[in-house]
């Protein structure tokens, strides 16, 4: 990728050349949301630690690699957002910083809310984002989203949860997420973008008899720290090529 010349411009002279700017956009997952609860008013609510997101561990790996380069994060993730939510908001939360590289990561909610009938609506947002960032210049990377539940964990008790679990774990048994996985994947194709297909290890997790409930921070849908570690290590390699 483009942005390797960036950094390695900024290591061998530091003065003379900017510093590296990632964004990301995206969704709880990229925000840093990890455990769900339920309020004393009946809404579900969750912790926030992006410390331990994987956009954070990103930027300290490449830091362990490049002591010398200034790496510039942006977190624009936001709970609960979806494709159309990160158009509207690209240029504010985005575009404004000049980044040189962008990750892209939707797809749970847009499962969640429109379900399959709303996959042509996502393809043309998530072409549209792309399309606006490419424009700028910068380099787009297309992550593709983690699993969901795939059964009711019995760890969760709570009724709002619960039905959550439910609803989740219908969308990815009966392969709704699949399709906005192959999606996200088709149109990073269509406008040069690379993609980090995180869907595709947690897929083989899943052939390969892993309970991926239990990789899940709520047991819904947030991955666990842990997980964030290997998101941020198959970004890292993406960047790397």
């Amino acid at each position: 990728m483009k942005i390797l010349e960036k950094i390695q411009k900024k290591q061998q002279n530091l003065s003379l050349n900017p510093a590296v700017t990632v964004a990301l956009l995206g969704d709880s997952v990229t925000q840093g949301c990890f455990e769900c609860f339920v309020k004393e008013d009946g809404n579900v609510d969750t912790v926030f630690d992006t410390e331990s997101s994987y956009g954070s561990k990103l930027k300290r790996l490449l830091n362990g690699l490049y002591p010398t380069v200034q790496f510039n994060l942006i977190n624009a993730g936001i709970s609960g957002d979806s494709a159309k939510g990160g158009l509207k908001r690209l240029e504010r939360d985005v575009l404004s910083f000049h980044p040189d590289l962008v990750v892209v990561g939707f797809a749970l909610n847009d499962a969640a809310l429109m379900g399959q009938n709303g996959v042509d609506d996502y393809k043309t947002t998530m072409n549209e984002i792309l399309r606006r960032i490419a424009e700028t210049g910068a380099e787009s990377i297309v992550l593709t989203p983690n699993a969901m539940c795939t059964e009711i964990s019995p760890h969760l008790t709570e009724k709002p949860l619960l039905k959550l679990a439910k609803n989740f774990a219908k969308l990815q048994n009966d392969g709704i997420l699949d399709v906005y996985a192959e999606a996200a994947r088709e149109v990073a194709t269509q406008n040069g973008a690379v993609v980090c297909d995180v869907y595709a290890e947690w897929k083989k997790m899943i052939a390969a008899g892993v309970k991926v409930t239990d990789l899940l921070a709520n047991y819904l849908n947030h991955p666990t720290r842990q997980m964030h570690d290997m998101t941020a290590m198959m970004l890292l390699k993406t960047i790397l090529g």
